[in-house]
């Protein structure tokens, strides 16, 4: 275990846990103390992820879960509750990039695919998993976005309008809890060695770009109850800039 404990005796739920961002943020709260509950469709990777939790002595509680699945939500949502009676944070990482194409030649069918994930999955875990968090002294939701969201770059259009959509959302929902102890913000990884990024930017030379290892830490500051923002953006590409949704 790190010497930082300050995550102990914390529930926390990371989505898209079985790679990438989700992985090792997954691993950095388990190393704090907190109890992690990390869902991905990929069981190998979660596995993976439990011996890496295990090793460094903290403990995880696996969830190989469709996140387009609303009723497996709301069923993971009362096995917490029954188990828990709480839950101290979200970690909302799971997304997808979709085409890199022309907006006129988008395939309907890959339109809800991503929306599906990248907006109503996210919207059905704040459903499910609102009562737990309000039980916590400090609730915490992290979704993961994208300056896409702003730059709204020629044939990124699915993928932009999700992460806009995504992060409209988050504005509402913050405001809507501006006078409750549970906090909803945003963050932007920036450029990270993701599977992600390599089909998003082909061309790229990964070695010019962190690790996921290296920014897990500032993601899981951010579920932590000494991170008291509620409604900002956090930039990790600008230097963890803090602005207003």
């Amino acid at each position: 275990m790190t010497e930082q404990q300050d995550l102990a005796g914390r529930v926390i739920v990371v989505t898209g846990a079985s790679r990438g961002i989700g992985y090792f943020s997954a691993i950095e709260a388990a190393k704090r103390g907190a109890h992690v509950i990390a869902i991905a469709r990929t069981v190998g990777g979660l596995e993976d992820l439990d011996d890496e939790i295990q090793a460094a002595g903290g403990t995880a509680t696996l969830v190989p879960m469709d996140l387009t699945d609303g009723d497996a939500i709301d069923r993971m949502g009362r096995a917490i509750f029954e188990r828990w009676g709480k839950l101290d944070g979200l970690l909302a990482n799971a997304g997808m990039l979709g085409a890199i194409s022309p907006v006129s030649h988008l395939d309907p069918k890959e339109v809800k695919k991503v929306f599906d994930l990248n907006v109503i999955s996210n919207f059905r875990l704040v459903r499910s998993l609102e009562p737990l968090l309000k039980q916590s002294d400090a609730g915490r939701i992290v979704f993961v976005s994208s300056s896409s969201a702003y730059s709204c770059k020629p044939y990124w259009g699915l993928y932009a309008a999700t992460k806009a959509a995504l992060n409209a959302m988050a504005k509402s929902y913050a405001g809507e809890n501006a006078n409750t102890k549970l906090n909803i913000n945003v963050v932007n990884p920036g450029p990270t060695r993701t599977q992600m990024r390599a089909k998003a930017v082909p061309g790229e030379d990964p070695d010019t770009i962190p690790h996921p290892r290296e920014i897990a830490p500032k993601f899981i500051d951010l579920v932590s109850p000494d991170f008291a923002e509620n409604g900002q953006f956090v930039d990790l590409k600008d230097n963890g800039k803090v602005s207003p949704l």
